[in-house]
C-alpha cells in the first residue's frame, strides 16, 4: 500500500489556496482533484493529521475537518490506529468528473480547454457521416444485432488495411471493440491481475494507465530514450518478473515521438527472447508529419504469439464513432472475444458500418490529418514562443499534442489555469509514479486566436 508523507503530498498540492474560499474547502476541492486524477491513487494513505498541518502552515482543524469531509463524500476510508486511505474509484461513481476523462464531458463556454488532444471530425468523417445508412442497414434488421466480435465486413476491412499497410492480416485476427479504450482494457485485463508487474514508458497514455491500475497491478515505468523506450532498461526489468509490457513505438503519447527503427528491432528481440507479452498502442500511428503515412510498429517483428495491437478510428476520423480493435492471433482473439461478452455484448452495428466506409477512405484521411497538423503546429509553437519563450519541447514526429517542459510546477500551473478559465493536462497525470512535474501536454490543433487567449490567462 502506497503511504504519502507530507512533504510528498505537499509538493503534489502545490499552490492550492484560492483565497475564495475557506481553507478547508480549497483543500478539500485540492485533494479531490489529485485523487480523481489519479495522482494519489486508490489504496494510498494520506499523511497524520499533524504532520500534514505542518507541512503546510495550517491548523490541525483545518486539515481534520478536510479528510472528515473526504470521508463523507466516499474519497477516504479512515480507521482508528491505521490512518486514512483513498477510498477505490469505485465508490466515487456519482461523485464530480475529473482527470483524463473531464475533458470529455460538458465543460462552460467561458473555458479554454488545453487539457485534450483529442481531434475534431476530419473532412472524411464529415462526409460519411453526412448521408443516411438505411441501405446498409436493411441487411442486418433480421437479425439479433449482436456481433461480439465485430461485424464480419468490418473486421474484414481492418484486415484489408493492415494487409494494404504490409501486414498481412486476416479477419479472424481482429476484434472489434467499443473504442480503443475498451480494447486496453480487454488486452490488461486478459493480461495482469493484482499483484502482478507491468511494464509501461515514462511518461505514458493517461487512459492506459488508468485502465492498468484498475487491475491492481503493480506499474513500473521505464524511461525513455532519443523517442523511444531504452531498451537496455526494458532487458534490466526482466529479473523482476513483469506479466507485460505496455507500449507506443509508433507514434507515442504524450510525447509525440516514434522509436527508431533499429532501437524498435532491439525492442524486439529482447520481447521475443524473454517470451514477454506486450500490448502495443498504435491508436497515433496514423497521425505523422513526414516519412511514411503511416508510423512503424513492433508488428512483423514480434511473435504474433506474444503481441496484441491496439488500434482505433478516433484518432484519424472523428472520436464520435465509438470504433477500436484489437490485432492479435486467433486464439488470442477467441479469449478475448469471451471477456469483452461478459461486461459488453457488441459494438453498434451503425457506428460499425460507418467504420467500414472510412477506413476504405484510410489514404485520404491521412493526408487530411497531415496538412491540417502541420499547419496546425507550426501556429501552436509560434504562440507559445511568444508567449512563453523559456518553455522547451523536442520536435514531434506525430500525433495532436505537445510534450512541453514548462521549467516550472506544471501541477501549480494548472491549478492557476482553473482560477482563470483554462483547463490544462500536468505532466504527473501521464507518470507511472507522479512525476514529470515540470510537463504539460499541450494540443496542436486549436485555433491561434483560442489558444493565445488561454495562453495570455496564464502569464502572471
Amino acid at each position: 500500500m502506497t503511504a504519502l508523507d507530507a512533504s510528498e503530498l505537499c509538493r503534489l498540492l502545490g499552490r492550492w489556496t484560492t483565497g475564495r474560499a475557506t481553507l478547508t474547502e480549497d483543500l478539500v476541492a485540492a485533494l479531490v482533484e489529485l485523487i480523481d486524477a489519479g495522482l494519489v491513487p486508490a489504496g494510498a494513505l494520506l499523511p497524520p493529521q499533524r504532520g500534514l498541518a505542518t507541512a503546510l502552515r495550517v491548523s490541525r482543524g483545518t486539515v481534520t475537518a478536510a479528510y472528515e469531509a473526504l470521508e463523507a463524500r466516499g474519497h477516504l476510508a479512515t480507521n482508528r490506529g491505521s490512518g486514512s486511505r483513498v477510498r477505490s474509484a469505485r465508490s466515487q461513481l456519482n461523485g464530480r468528473p475529473s482527470g483524463r476523462l473531464f475533458s470529455f464531458t460538458s465543460a462552460p463556454v467561458d473555458i479554454v480547454d488545453l487539457s485534450t488532444g483529442s481531434l475534431p471530425a476530419s473532412p472524411v468523417a464529415a462526409d460519411v457521416l453526412g448521408r443516411p445508412l438505411a441501405g446498409e442497414l436493411t441487411a442486418y434488421l433480421a437479425t439479433d444485432g449482436y456481433f461480439p466480435a465485430g461485424l464480419p465486413v468490418l473486421r474484414q476491412a481492418i484486415a484489408d488495411q493492415y494487409t494494404r499497410d504490409g501486414l498481412p492480416t486476416r479477419p479472424q485476427q481482429i476484434l472489434v471493440t467499443s473504442g480503443a479504450q475498451q480494447a486496453t482494457w480487454l488486452a490488461v485485463t486478459s493480461l495482469a491481475g493484482s499483484g502482478d508487474l507491468v511494464l509501461m514508458e515514462e511518461p505514458t497514455y493517461r487512459g492506459a494507465l488508468e485502465a492498468i491500475r484498475a487491475t491492481d497491478a503493480r506499474v513500473e515505468g521505464l524511461p525513455l530514450s532519443g523517442g523511444g523506450l531504452d531498451v537496455g532498461q526494458v532487458r534490466r526489468a526482466l529479473n523482476r518478473k513483469p506479466q507485460t509490457l505496455y507500449c507506443q513505438t509508433a507514434i507515442h503519447n504524450p510525447t509525440g515521438r516514434s522509436m527508431t527503427d533499429a532501437a524498435r528491432g532491439e525492442l524486439a528481440a529482447v520481447v521475443n527472447d524473454a517470451g514477454l507479452v506486450t500490448i502495443e498502442d498504435t491508436c497515433s500511428a496514423d497521425l505523422t508529419l513526414s516519412g511514411p503515412a503511416v508510423a512503424r510498429t513492433l508488428a512483423g517483428l514480434v511473435d504474433p504469439e506474444l503481441l496484441v495491437t491496439i488500434g482505433s478510428a478516433s484518432k484519424l476520423f472523428w472520436g464520435g464513432v465509438r470504433i477500436g480493435w484489437i490485432r492479435a492471433s486467433e486464439p488470442w482473439i477467441h479469449g478475448l472475444v469471451e471477456l469483452r461478452k461478459a461486461v459488453d455484448l457488441a459494438s453498434s452495428v451503425v457506428d460499425q458500418l460507418l467504420a467500414v466506409e472510412l477506413i476504405g477512405r484510410t489514404d485520404v484521411a491521412r493526408a487530411q490529418r497531415r496538412a491540417m497538423l502541420t499547419d496546425a503546429l507550426a501556429a501552436t509553437e509560434a504562440e507559445l514562443t511568444a508567449a512563453f519563450p523559456d518553455w522547451r519541447w523536442h520536435p514531434i514526429d506525430g500525433g495532436s499534442g505537445l510534450w512541453v517542459d514548462t521549467g516550472q510546477d506544471a501541477v501549480a500551473l494548472a491549478e492557476h489555469g482553473k482560477r482563470v478559465g483554462v483547463r490544462l493536462a500536468a505532466g504527473p497525470g501521464f507518470s507511472t509514479y507522479a512525476g514529470q512535474r515540470t510537463f504539460l501536454r499541450l494540443p496542436v490543433w486549436h485555433e491561434p486566436t483560442m489558444l493565445r487567449a488561454g495562453l495570455t490567462a496564464l502569464i502572471p
